[in-house]
């Protein structure tokens, strides 16, 4: 799903990780992020509210986001 919407900015020899960050390490824009949270009501419907959970965070908890968080709230949701 991340190669998706990260399309030609994701290098593949850069791997995906539980630790990966969002910002720092893909480098993920806001556009790219609503692109993701498209992705994930795709796919899980409307049990992943995506935007609520990220307006929640201050900017740093934002900023610091990786994978690893973002797998863990999906599956606190499901």
């Amino acid at each position: 799903m991340l190669q998706q919407v990260l399309g030609d900015d994701w290098v593949p020899e850069s791997p995906i990780g539980m630790e990966t960050t969002f910002s720092y390490d893909l480098e993920v824009e806001s556009i790219e992020f609503v692109a993701l949270a498209e992705k994930l009501e795709e796919r899980y419907g409307a049990s992943i509210d995506f935007p609520s959970w990220v307006a929640q965070m201050e900017l740093e908890e934002l900023t610091n986001l990786n994978v690893g968080e973002l797998v863990e709230y999906i599956n606190s949701c499901l």
